[in-house]
């Protein structure tokens, strides 16, 4: 009992300097406020509003028939499109464009109805404007429907002409095809993206964090103003202590992350608070393990920002947004399933889009402590036998020098 009672003072003891170390440092600070409290707001407003309508766009109409006419009316009347005139030729709708007029030109060639009829291919061409690929999407769906449609509707009448009677044999549509948006129901891309995001960053705000204390543990403490050579007997005690530092300095930054800034901007919420919040657990505890071996890389407060920062594009790419990871090659798999917010990404958005329970997404949640653990041990190598050795080997060095002069 003894021992127990003094691991567990050493354990506070710790647990009340990494607390001072953390708010004698702004870069740590900036890392465990700013960071959570800004990112997830700026990338949400980079990409709101969500769906663009209404985006204006001139016609080029070399044919001028009864059908090309149709064809500019329906897109019209599409939400995503809005036709504000026609232009002469190509050079004056493309004068409009680069007066920001409109964002859109469709040319529909000379001949148009006269193919069609034919039953030969006529196509129009679009040109879009891809400053913003949302609006170039929107152009698309709406070109895309719109022809659909149409070459349906022109196909009905050909197979009436050729077969009168064929209509009553079989009317309608024999299979149609209901689109029902699980979670992201508006479609838009900021719904869609920004819940894994903010994964991602909760990952990327706790490792920076752990490797500028490590920059800083490597530092004089005069640079910082207190001494960051903060460690019990026990290395595991030491480690343990530090962990639940951060993580009671991040738990409200997680909280505001993954229930209030879905509730500011409309994200899909159809999970409970309390499941997600245990689920991300693991995740913060595996992202403090790699913290701890990250620590083993930086010698200074200021590496982290060269070292970690540029891969935040890897870790996007590793985390099934963007790539599935169903699709990715076996080595970019393996790469993947090693890093917490893989499998963080994956269980988040089933249970924050598609109302997912903890125990529906128990694969991912089981896999998250397997990965947690398995950073706690290499951690804990890392830390015992890499980072301490490091800092204490310079410090002992330091004080020879001193006692040399």
């Amino acid at each position: 009992m003894r021992k127990f009672r003094n691991f567990i003072r050493g354990l506070f003891e710790v647990y009340c300097r990494e607390f001072k170390l953390v708010l004698h440092d702004p870069g740590i600070i900036l890392f465990i406020t700013f960071l959570p409290l800004a990112y997830p707001v700026i990338y949400s407003l980079i990409y709101n509003p969500e769906l663009v309508k209404e985006v204006p766009m001139v016609v080029i109409d070399n044919d001028r028939t009864a059908l090309s006419r149709e064809l500019v009316r329906n897109i019209d009347a599409c939400d995503e499109a809005r036709v504000i005139g026609y232009a002469a030729n190509l050079g004056e709708a493309r004068h409009a464009m680069d007066s920001h007029k409109c964002f859109a030109i469709l040319e529909i060639p000379e001949g148009f109805e006269r193919k069609v009829g034919r039953t030969e291919t006529s196509p129009a061409v679009m040109y879009c404007d891809m400053t913003l690929l949302l609006r170039y999407r929107g152009f698309l769906v709406a070109a895309t429907e719109v022809m659909q449609e149409m070459g349906g509707e022109i196909s009905t009448q050909d197979l009436n002409r050729i077969a009168p009677l064929a209509e009553t044999i079989a009317p309608g549509d024999l299979l149609p095809i209901n689109n029902v948006s699980m979670g992201n129901i508006r479609n838009g891309f900021d719904s869609f993206i920004m819940p894994g995001v903010i994964i991602l960053i909760l990952q990327q705000c706790i490792i920076l964090a752990l490797g500028m204390a490590g920059g800083a543990r490597r530092e004089k403490s005069s640079l910082i103003g207190y001494n960051p050579h903060n460690n019990s007997r026990s290395v595991f005690g030491t480690m343990t202590a530090q962990a639940l530092c951060y993580m009671t300095l991040l738990l409200i930054p997680a909280i505001y992350m993954i229930h209030y800034v879905p509730l500011m901007f409309k994200f899909p919420m159809a999970g409970n608070v309390w499941e997600e919040i245990a689920f991300i657990i693991p995740l913060m505890l595996g992202s403090i393990g790699v913290g701890f071996v990250f620590q083993a890389f930086v010698t200074e407060r200021e590496s982290v920002f060269v070292s970690w920062v540029v891969t935040s594009l890897i870790f996007l790419l590793l985390s099934g947004l963007i790539w599935p990871r169903y699709d990715m090659p076996p080595v970019w798999r393996a790469l993947s399933d090693i890093f917490p917010a893989s499998w963080a990404v994956e269980g988040y958005v089933k249970m924050n889009a598609n109302g997912a329970a903890l125990w529906q997404v128990r694969s991912d949640y089981l896999m998250l402590w397997i990965v947690a653990a398995g950073w706690g041990v290499l951690a804990y190598v890392v830390q015992r036998w890499i980072v301490l050795p490091s800092i204490y080997g310079k410090k002992k060095h330091e004080t020879v020098g001193k006692s040399a002069i």
